[in-house]
């Protein structure tokens, strides 16, 4: 098995990350850190957990080093990180400083939903790593707060989000305003086809790494099926809850972190676990930068024991502690369910996953297990089974073929004639 050292990294980096506990790379980072450090473009497909930050941030850190003890307001920005959410982007932000602890390179990170004016402090005191947001990015660009022009390595970091949150116009226009000749790398756990045009368009002669962490991902979580009538979806939820967990934080056995498509269904399913006495949060686009990292703080000192979520919330969301995972709707791309069920069964613990399927999510569930490649285990025994027929095939009408009031020929012979 290959090491960290075998990699070629710097003994700085080596030190920081030992610190961690880190002894091997993973599969995304044994493949990804030798191509960057040669200067080729990268494509990465790999699902979020299996360390695909260190893989991008590690080599970057290798690649600045020879620059790092340039005085403080000279250093100028020549790694760029584009996150589609604040969450993701302070988190990358905490990794690189971690990574970085034993160099002299600075970080930082700047996003919407908070004042600009200290992030603008942040930048004048000179930067060698810029995690940000599109929107925010391009904001400070347009104020000519920002220079763009000695970007060496630019990271477009969850791609396939970028595209959810109608940021790949930003992208594009970050590409083109940062200078030509540099290094792209560009993360996604999938790959539609906007994504696939967005590398075509903007990735010179790239390296594709494709991991597959179908299997891993799934290695330490249980997982079970439930078919349900949509409108029984909550009462579902309420039963496996009695089992799961307590309705006080303090003595809950159990942190639950519950997926639902949609940000409308997170508030109505909030409101529902609230009547019925739960501890929870939710989280999702709508909510205020301060509201939603009141939410996730709850959650992670156990003030609360669930957290109800929208997929593109959750991204970037480091929870370590989590023994559930719910999927009140299922995902329409299999990929994603790979993501969620992720978020449980790390670091050699075991998790659970439970989902929910009504008629209209048959579909979903044969695309998952077919990149799965295994059946997930029906659990039966509930209370608010699926009919076993599990076709929508409208019945057939019986009764008569004749419209009401009408009499048919044979009726009509029969009839006495008074004349």
């Amino acid at each position: 098995m290959i090491t960290f050292k075998e990699l070629g990294l710097h003994k700085t980096i080596l030190r920081a990350i030992a610190e961690k506990g880190y002894d091997t790379p993973t599969k995304v980072q044994e493949k990804t850190i030798p191509a960057v450090l040669e200067g080729f473009d990268v494509i990465s497909s790999a699902q979020t957990g299996t360390g695909k930050t260190a893989a991008f941030a590690l080599p970057i850190i290798q690649l600045l080093l020879k620059n790092q003890n340039a005085a403080k307001k000279q250093k100028i920005i020549r790694a760029l990180v584009l996150s589609p959410t604040r969450e993701l982007a302070e988190q990358i932000q905490q990794d690189f400083k971690v990574y970085a602890n034993y160099t002299n390179l600075r970080t930082t990170a700047v996003y919407g939903g908070t004042a600009i004016e200290p992030q603008i402090d942040r930048l004048r005191k000179g930067v060698d790593v810029l995690i940000a947001t599109p929107g925010r990015l391009l904001d400070l660009f347009k104020r000519e707060k920002i220079k763009l022009n000695h970007i060496q390595t630019l990271v477009i970091d969850e791609a396939d989000l970028m595209l959810d949150m109608g940021f790949i116009n930003d992208v594009n226009k970050v590409v083109k305003i940062s200078r030509l000749q540099k290094q792209i790398l560009l993360f996604s756990a999938t790959m539609p086809q906007k994504v696939i045009d967005l590398t075509k368009a903007v990735l010179h002669e790239p390296i594709t790494i494709k991991i597959s962490e179908t299997s891993a991902a799934a290695k330490n979580v249980s997982q079970q099926l439930y078919y349900v009538p949509k409108p029984k979806k909550t009462e579902l939820c309420l039963h496996l809850l009695r089992n799961l967990t307590s309705r006080d934080a303090k003595t809950a056995k159990n942190n639950i972190l519950i997926f639902r498509r949609t940000k409308f269904g997170v508030d109505k399913l909030e409101a529902s676990l609230v009547k019925n006495g739960y501890d929870v949060v939710s989280f999702h686009g709508d909510r205020s930068q301060s509201a939603r990292q009141e939410a996730l703080n709850k959650f992670k000192n156990n003030q609360v024991n669930i957290l109800i979520a929208t997929d593109v919330a959750s991204r970037g969301i480091d929870i370590n502690e989590l023994d559930v995972v719910i999927n009140f709707d299922l995902p329409n791309i299999p990929e994603t369910y790979i993501h969620r069920i992720g978020r449980t069964g790390r670091a050699g613990k075991n998790g659970i996953a439970y989902s929910f399927c009504s008629r209209d999510e048959k579909t979903y569930v044969k695309n998952i297990q077919r990149l799965l490649n295994r059946a997930i285990p029906v659990e039966t025994e509930h209370p608010y089974s699926l009919e076993k027929k599990l076709d929508d095939k409208p019945k057939k009408r019986t009764g008569s073929k004749y419209k009401k009031g009408r009499k048919s020929v044979a009726s009509k012979k029969k009839k006495k004639r008074w004349y």
